[in-house]
């Protein structure tokens, strides 16, 4: 009884050197579809998701922030009066009924203006973040692919303003340019370029050599499409951690400076300066200026958790 086993064999026999068609290797390998990598990295997302769930800490973190947010938002709705309004018939009332945090020097409603003063802070914090991304991220990632001497004038400049304490940096350029929320966004966001400028160039050298690098090198990439498509993508772990501590660090800059008297001016709300305009009462009306140092601490409370719970999320040493 003949057997395909025995075909196999004879034709082998016949032209040595040569498989049988059933056996020779396939002349158009199988090409994954770029839907497949979209998949994947959804799946990655899915999976982040997944743990960060886990988190209840993070969670709760997320709900506060979502909340902040959705008050800054519609602010204009949920306020019950206007941060303009005054009622020197009131002044430093305590809280009520009709002032549910009760009023300030100038009875104006201290509910209101920390709602709208949420819209303020939360605007200078993730602007002046997006700020020190896009530059600091541009310049680590031209230091950390390039290396060389590239790499070291971007650092050795990143290693002076590092110098300066943050803090004292954002003081020099707004004393410079003038108080305003633009400035003040400025000002923070340059001061905080370096940290991400160290943080995207580290990635970048522990990425930019790995194989997959070394393959869209070996058929032609450009360098741009390889930082753009194959590095960056693979480097956001920790840009998304540190931008949402910096988020929680800009505010706090931000409410520093205004304190001051060198950030954000009246009659615009803002938290740090109503801080500021009701220290002077804190004996006699002591609601002035606890409700939006709590509105700070709260705000950065909540991003610092999410912070930290993302960071868990996305490490992948603590994958199951």
């Amino acid at each position: 009884m003949r057997t395909e086993t025995d075909d196999i064999i004879q034709s082998s026999d016949e032209h040595p050197g040569e498989l049988p068609e059933s056996l020779a290797p396939d002349e158009h390998p199988t090409v994954l579809p770029p839907e497949f990598a979209v998949n994947k990295r959804r799946g990655q997302w899915a999976e982040v998701w997944r743990r960060l769930r886990k988190n209840r800490t993070a969670m709760f973190g997320l709900a506060v922030v979502l909340l902040i947010v959705f008050t800054a938002i519609f602010a204009d709705v949920i306020a019950p009066y206007s941060y303009r309004t005054q009622n020197l018939d009131r002044i430093a009332e305590a809280p009520g009924r009709d002032h549910l945090l009760g009023t300030d020097d100038l009875g104006r409603d201290i509910l209101s203006r920390i709602i709208f003063g949420a819209r303020v802070s939360l605007q200078v914090g993730f602007i002046a973040v997006s700020i020190s991304i896009v530059l600091g991220g541009t310049l680590g990632a031209i230091a950390g692919y390039y290396g060389g001497r590239i790499d070291n004038v971007i650092m050795r400049i990143m290693d002076v303003l590092l110098a300066i304490p943050s803090i004292l940096l954002a003081i020099a350029i707004v004393s410079a340019f003038g108080g305003g929320i633009v400035n003040v966004m400025i000002a923070v966001g340059i001061s905080y370029i370096p940290v991400y400028a160290r943080i995207v160039k580290a990635s970048f050298i522990s990425i930019k050599e790995q194989e997959f690098i070394e393959a869209a090198r070996a058929v032609g990439a450009r360098d741009g499409r390889i930082i753009v498509r194959h590095i960056l993508p693979n480097s956001l772990a920790p840009i998304i951690v540190q931008g949402t501590l910096g988020v929680a660090t800009a505010i706090l800059s931000a409410a520093g400076l205004s304190f001051i008297g060198l950030g954000i001016q009246p009659p615009t709300p803002e938290w740090g300066a109503m801080l500021s305009s009701g220290r002077h009462l804190i004996r006699s009306a002591w609601h002035v200026a606890t409700f939006p140092g709590l509105a700070i601490m709260l705000t950065i409370f909540a991003l610092n958790l999410l912070g930290d719970g993302l960071r868990d999320a996305l490490d992948p040493r603590l994958k199951q």
